[in-house]
């Protein structure tokens, strides 16, 4: 499930009808299959700095929002690197890109 901010951020992003829906929908798909891999402590915040990262690279575009995820599949810290998620400040970015994240 995307976070608050982050489908704030997809919405702004995609605001053709109905395509923050399908963008949302093509995130979540995107994380459950890397989530095969992945262990389970930090899954929520692992999984919003992952789909954030496609969404910052994908700038609004669609096609891009495909070349990041199948890029991601081979290796999903290529995206982190690509979208300057990788260091240790990505939360201080995260919350700069998509605001900051509601207690709760």
């Amino acid at each position: 499930m995307s976070t608050a901010r982050l489908r704030q951020r997809v919405e702004a992003d995609f605001p053709a009808p109905g395509a923050a829906a399908g963008v949302l929908a093509l995130l979540e798909g995107f994380v459950d299959e890397l989530r095969a891999g992945a262990r389970d402590d930090g899954w929520e915040d692992w999984a919003e700095r992952v789909q954030a990262a496609v969404v910052l690279l994908a700038r609004g575009s669609v096609g891009r929002l495909g070349d990041a995820m199948s890029s991601g599949l081979v290796d999903w810290r290529d995206l982190l690197v690509a979208s300057e998620l990788a260091d240790g400040d990505w939360p201080a970015r995260l919350d700069l890109e998509l605001g900051p994240r509601r207690p709760g």
